[in-house]
């Protein structure tokens, strides 16, 4: 099986970066009191920072990513900004990213519509993230274009401003995330960074839910952060961009709230039995998409398990600590159909996959394998909301990668157990199931890396929905 592997990055605050100096300019109204202003400069790097720029890298990347280079700009100016992207492995850290904020208490943006720069590299790359908005105060609007393509020469790119009405006035002038292009890293220069108000600017398009129309099974206290806030614009060339926009830009709403609310941030609230569909606007202008939310009533929790914590591994339960995991549905494309809806009631975290074939649990790639020497029994709980057809079978299979720490190799062991409608326990509908597998007689159990859950042996089973909780190995 092959698992999809996506470069990704990791940002946490410098909390040293962090002193603000607020120097709010005033401006004298007509009944003569002072009242605050904020700039409407469009500038944020025109050969050198505007004024009160600040440059803060995220604490885990690279510190010294950022110079400004005199000997490449674009169209002769005086200087550009340039950024250095690491190889895999660099000790002074393993990606590129920072922000750069207005310290003098933000701009007023609401005059505009893009952010625009000029961009090259010393090789095609794609910088992962890159925007306006994080602030490392809240980030309330933040924007990303993600994946944006970089060519070696000189090109102009756009990054639309959802609403900027709301932005009267904002400090994160612009920010981006970049690691290593297939394991080397690379550079790159951005000039001419300015707001503008430009004409060419149509076809504004908000979404949810990636543009989709979604229904959701789910049950009293459980919350559902609306998921796939998009922002399309098409440019003068015809050629669409769209960018992920922060909650705060939308207005949501719910055909009924006496089933479901919906917070300014996105987040649904289930409160009662019944249907509700959310929906969402931006800046006047219908959101595509939607979440259609059947609640069905109460939610009745697993059991909580007993075991003593001291003789515990637990892979994921809100009882115990967890140790860390590299994911809970690793995607095994072509083969897999499984997807996940994980859910919380009332802060009881559930996994929820759905459409069901089979389903990887990895902790062996970016997290340490698992040493489970001293333990004898691996715990899952599931519950099936569906029927459950004749001949249906859910099997738990633990593989150990032995000692050369890798899938095969010939050395890994696997201890499996297989229920059915027959077997004690029996697959049922409606009810919590716990699935017990002796591992006392593994031959290795020090090298602990993925658990898989399948139907195999139980084809009827294939698209099922199935919750899962309290995945734990315990002596």
């Amino acid at each position: 099986m092959n698992t999809m592997v996506f470069k990704s990055t990791q940002r946490t605050i410098l909390a040293s970066l962090l002193i603000m100096f607020l120097a709010t300019g005033c401006e004298r109204s007509v009944d003569g009191l002072e009242e605050p202003g904020f700039t409407t400069n469009p500038e944020v790097y025109i050969d050198g920072f505007s004024s009160g720029l600040e440059y803060f890298p995220f604490a885990d990347s690279k510190q010294d990513a950022f110079s400004v280079d005199k000997d490449v700009t674009y169209d002769n100016s005086q200087s550009s900004m340039r950024f250095d992207i690491p190889n895999v492995g660099n000790p002074s850290g393993s990606y590129s990213g920072a922000i750069f904020r207005d310290e003098n208490g933000g701009r007023d943006l609401t005059g505009y519509n893009a952010l625009t720069f000029y961009a090259k590299a010393t090789t095609a790359g794609t910088v992962n993230e890159i925007g306006f908005g994080q602030d490392f105060m809240g980030n309330e609007y933040q924007v990303v274009r993600s994946g944006l393509r970089l060519a070696t020469y000189w090109q102009k790119y756009i990054i639309p401003i959802p609403d900027a009405s709301v932005l009267t006035a904002e400090q994160g002038m612009f920010w981006y995330a970049e690691g290593p292009e297939g394991g080397d890293g690379y550079s790159f220069w951005v000039d001419e960074l300015k707001y503008e108000n430009l004409g060419t600017i149509a076809q504004p398009r908000p979404a949810i839910n990636n543009g989709n129309d979604e229904s959701q099974t789910t049950f009293i206290g459980t919350t559902i952060q609306i998921p796939g806030l998009t922002f399309t614009i098409n440019q003068a060339n015809g050629v669409d961009v769209t960018v992920g926009a922060a909650p705060a830009y939308y207005s949501f709403s719910s055909s009924n709230t006496d089933v479901a609310t919906v917070d300014g941030n996105g987040t649904v609230s289930v409160v009662g039995q019944g249907t509700a569909e959310i929906t969402a606007s931006l800046n006047g202008i219908d959101a595509d998409g939607s979440l259609t939310v059947e609640s069905i009533g109460s939610f009745t929790p697993a059991p909580t398990p007993t075991e003593d914590p001291d003789n515990v591994i637990s892979i994921f339960s809100d009882a115990y600590e967890n140790v860390p995991v590299d994911f809970y549905n690793g995607f095994y494309a072509p083969f897999q159909t499984t997807t996940s809806n994980d859910f919380s009631v009332n802060g009881d975290n559930v996994l929820n996959y759905e459409n069901f074939n089979f389903v990887g649990i990895e902790f062996n790639q970016n997290v340490p394998t698992i040493d489970a020497s001293n333990m004898n029994t691996l715990s899952v709980d599931i519950y099936l909301p569906n029927d459950v057809p004749s001949g249906s079978a859910f099997a738990v299979n633990l593989r150990d990668f032995g000692a050369d720490d890798s899938f095969g190799g010939g050395d890994d062991t696997i201890a499996s157990t297989v229920i059915n409608t027959g077997s004690n326990p029996a697959l049922v509908s409606g009810q919590w199931i716990t699935i017990q597998l002796d591992i006392s007689g593994m031959t290795n159990k020090s090298n602990l890396g993925q658990i898989v859950f399948d139907s195999d042996q139980g084809p009827a089973l294939q698209g099922a929905t199935i919750y899962v909780d309290n995945i734990y190995m315990y002596q």
